[in-house]
């Protein structure tokens, strides 16, 4: 960081080299750095567990922050899509709400692991009603999937702000991946898994 000088009031910048680099290379590497992030970090499933970052953090939110298993009484999605995006996943509310949308949905995904209440939407393409009127929690498959969490079974890291940890994937004790499937669009690549 540049410091102001005592002596004559001038700032006293930092001397960098100049590196002579090819702008095509140049370009290449950083939007390779770029593409492999939104690929790991949002856009694409993980194959151990079947599920892009933003799923898993809504699932793990649901049953260690929410206790919302599935015999639980359902809470508002607005609670739960407020408890993942301050404690998990600071991207905004939308992304969220469709992604627990799509989890509660039985005509997207063959085995739900989100048990919606309310109006989730249609196969026709109507949508869901805004998160402030549906209800959520875990169904019994989605309790599977995580069941084994605390086994020390799979590694944990921090969250954004390193308040608190979150699993890399879940243990999956059923293949989630192969039963629902899934769809993704990220830089350059695309998945669509029936």
């Amino acid at each position: 960081m540049a410091r102001k000088s005592k002596r004559n009031g001038q700032l006293d910048l930092p001397v960098q080299p100049i590196v002579d680099a090819s702008l095509a290379a140049e370009a290449r590497r950083r939007y390779f750095t770029y593409a492999l992030s939104v690929i790991t970090a949002r856009a694409l499933p993980d194959v151990r567990d079947g599920l892009k970052p933003v799923q898993r953090r809504i699932l793990y939110t649901m049953l260690n922050e929410l206790r919302l298993r599935h015999d639980a009484k359902p809470r508002k999605s607005a609670a739960i899509v407020g408890d993942v995006m301050g404690k998990f996943h600071p991207h905004g509310d939308s992304a969220i709400y469709d992604a627990l949308v799509r989890m509660a949905q039985s005509f997207t995904m063959r085995a739900p692991v989100v048990d919606g209440r309310g109006n989730f939407g249609s196969p026709d393409g109507d949508a869901a009603a805004a998160m402030r009127y549906t209800e959520a929690r875990l169904t019994a498959l989605a309790e599977e999937l995580m069941s084994e969490l605390y086994a020390k079974t799979v590694a944990f890291r921090p969250n954004y702000d390193g308040t608190r940890f979150e699993p890399i994937v879940l243990p999956a004790r059923f293949p989630h991946l192969l039963i629902n499937g899934s769809q993704g669009i990220a830089v350059g690549m695309a998945t669509s898994i029936p």
